[in-house]
């Protein structure tokens, strides 16, 4: 097969696809979003705050035959980058589905559960404190995502040696939730859909749709039915990146019949996120937190401001405390109630601690608040979503990292007998 033949096939150059592997990583996946972050927060309320609200609102494109396409890099990083982020989780999910734990109802009846409570607790607590502090409750979904890259890096960070059974909770977890927040993104945060457009994305989507059921992993093929798909769906109204997920679930998860053998390498869509998911981790997610982090908070007086605000508060009470009440009181309540159950190798004081950790919203959570807010209240919900991810990063590390030395000394002592106890559940 010759170079460039396939989609994104790997290069000549071996320090390309080192850095490609790293990309691929949690851990420098967690790290890069933090960083676009941190160093957009710092720009903002730096003396050179200017420059970056004049970068952040360069127009970029045009409006050729019609089309709104002269956006601001905000908003391409928000509708068109992001979309690059949306393809891969749509290519999780399907993977999920197809050959997951999600394929099997008895493994992913406690997640999707979770998933489920763990939306609606912070949405009724954002409600609550909105209402009652005469606030405007259309975010009420701003803490109900949950971020897969951050959770998941936090999580790598933290392990050693905790059961790989909680980090397959937390991955099913946060992509049924994921399911959900593109599900919400797409009822109640678009634009009253433009039929015209809506029905012409269906063209390029089916194109593309034919080609990878075909197994075509040419580019030049692939990535401009793609583009015409996230075109449609831009004009249509509904927010541009459901495209991605939509592009994602068209992709094969099994290889074809015609492949055969146990050498013929990985399916499609395996495939096709081994190649974007550097792409998407380099560069969509961090510098969608570039330009979506990058409010002026000014100094304490700007922080109690915001803090007067109680869309604010609802929404790091909403990531803080409703995230893990609902996780964790809905797997309870289940695992009482019916046969389902955890791993025989997980506690319960363990899924406490993937139910604090899943309180890290950031990247949807942004992208939401930007959707019901705007610049209005914008700057707030920022704020509150930076404050609210990282003090749920903070508590679920430490409470991890303690399970993480009680695992720790259970495998110390079983190497010392020669034997592998195993954690029974009930264990504090």
């Amino acid at each position: 097969m010759r170079t460039g033949s396939r989609l994104f096939a790997r290069g000549s150059w071996p320090e390309t696809a080192r850095v490609a592997d790293l990309l691929r990583t949690e851990t420098i996946g967690g790290f890069l979003l933090l960083a676009g972050a941190v160093v957009a927060l710092a720009w903002a309320n730096s003396p050179w705050r200017a420059e970056y609200t004049r970068i952040s609102e360069t127009r970029v494109g045009s409006s050729f035959w019609g089309l709104h396409l002269d956006l601001t890099l905000h908003d391409w990083a928000a509708d068109g980058l992001l979309a690059i982020f949306f393809f891969v989780v749509g290519l999780e999910l399907k993977r999920e589905f197809v050959a997951g734990d999600l394929r099997d109802p008895a493994r992913a009846a406690l997640p999707i559960a979770a998933a489920v409570g763990g939306m609606i607790a912070p949405a009724a607590l954002f409600v609550a404190i909105t209402v009652t502090g005469g606030g405007d409750a259309a975010g009420w979904a701003v803490p109900t995502a949950t971020d897969i890259a951050f959770a998941v890096a936090v999580l790598a960070v933290v392990s050693t040696h905790l059961p790989s059974a909680l980090r397959t909770f937390l991955l099913t977890l946060a992509v049924v939730d994921d399911l959900l927040a593109i599900t919400v993104i797409a009822v109640f945060y678009s634009a009253s859909p433009n039929m015209a457009f809506l029905a012409l994305t269906v063209v390029p989507l089916a194109l593309f749709a034919v080609c990878v059921q075909c197994r075509v992993r040419s580019w030049w093929v692939l990535v401009p039915l793609a583009a015409l798909t996230w075109v449609c769906m831009h004009e249509s109204g509904i927010h541009a990146t459901v495209a991605g997920v939509a592009l994602g679930f068209t992709v094969p998860v099994l290889r074809s019949d015609r492949a055969g053998g146990p050498h013929a390498g990985p399916g499609l869509a395996e495939h096709l996120e081994h190649r974007i998911r550097p792409l998407s981790t380099g560069v969509a997610v961090p510098a969608f937190a570039f330009f979506a982090a990058g409010v002026t908070i000014g100094g304490f007086h700007g922080l109690a401001e915001a803090f007067a605000d109680p869309v604010a508060i609802a929404v790091v009470v909403g990531l803080v405390v409703g995230k893990p009440v609902g996780i964790f009181g809905t797997t309870r309540v289940l695992a009482a109630v019916t046969r389902a159950s955890l791993d025989a190798s997980v506690a319960w004081i363990d899924v406490l601690g993937v139910a604090v950790l899943a309180g890290i919203g950031f990247t949807v959570s942004l992208l939401i608040g930007e959707l019901a807010y705007g610049s209005e209240r914008g700057g707030h919900v920022t704020v509150a979503v930076l404050i609210g991810s990282s003090v749920a990063a903070v508590l679920a590390a430490v409470l991890l990292r303690v399970r993480n030395g009680h695992y720790r000394r259970i495998a110390r002592d079983g190497e010392r007998t020669g034997a592998q106890p195993e954690e029974p559940r009930h264990n504090p």
